[in-house]
């Protein structure tokens, strides 16, 4: 029998709408609604957003994501996407395979307002295969490393967009070696050969995490990692020229954030 709450006998109120996904939020709502509760992870106060926006203004992209068409890949539960909406995107195309992520997005976008955002439900790489539309910025923020073909999605990004930020864990061998618990899950290394770029993955297992109704990776029981060096190397293999780029530790392992453009 489902769990999922059908009947409210109390005041409407955003908080109810929040709580159909009571456990699963992973997402706090933001600073200005202190009111609110769901996660604990402040993605709709994400610096991440602002970096990527400041960084493709240094790298000539005029305004940065301002006025500008966006396709983001992965929403989440849309704290990025609210980010891009207030930064002044022309608009914002976010793709999102998790069906139930994808309600939450909704309901974010219900409680917290983005006029210039569209959530749209299916496979962002399906999504890229077939669309003929092309975009100012491409934004894919936690997604590459729940992949099992990381590099087809760069080559993707690349037909559709001549900007690009990425934030990513990456394969650090050092990391792995000092933090045995995520390292576990690490097993096969392959080498792997996909547009005319070859690289080496590393095998990544979900295991139990894959149980929790919050689950927000990907939608295999595996992924692959890629090393720094071969994301930059792929991207340039693809036609970007000019890189920002800066490396901080996360609880899951080393992790990059990137914004590149073609020339």
């Amino acid at each position: 029998m489902s769990d999922f709450k059908h009947f409210f006998g109390v005041a409407p109120s955003d908080q109810n709408a929040l709580d159909l996904f009571a456990g699963e939020w992973s997402s706090q709502p933001p600073a200005n609604r202190p009111d609110l509760k769901a996660g604990v992870t402040p993605l709709f106060d994400d610096p991440r957003i602002a970096w990527a926006h400041h960084r493709l203004m240094e790298m000539g992209l005029e305004g940065g994501v301002v006025d500008r068409d966006v396709l983001e890949l992965g929403p989440l539960e849309g704290g990025h996407t609210y980010l891009l909406d207030r930064l002044g995107a022309k608009s914002v195309t976010a793709v999102e395979a998790n069906a139930r992520a994808y309600l939450k997005c909704l309901i974010a976008k219900e409680i917290f307002g983005m006029p210039n955002a569209a959530f749209i439900l299916g496979d962002c790489l399906e999504y890229l295969r077939t669309t003929d539309l092309t975009f100012d910025v491409g934004i894919a923020c936690g997604i590459l490393y729940h992949l099992t073909n990381p590099v087809e999605l760069l080559e993707l990004l690349a037909r559709r967009c001549d900007s690009i930020f990425l934030w990513t864990v990456f394969y650090d061998a050092e990391f792995v070696a000092k933090n045995p618990v995520p390292g576990a899950k690490f097993s096969d290394v392959l080498e792997m050969k996909t547009a005319g770029y070859k690289h080496i993955v590393h095998r990544f297992n979900y295991g139990p995490s894959l149980d929790w109704k919050g689950f927000c990776g990907g939608g295999e029981v595996f992924s692959y990692w890629m090393e720094k060096e071969q994301i930059i190397g792929a991207l340039r293999h693809f036609g970007f020229t000019d890189f920002r780029t800066e490396q901080h530790p996360n609880v899951h392992g080393s992790a990059l954030m990137l914004a590149a453009r073609k020339a």
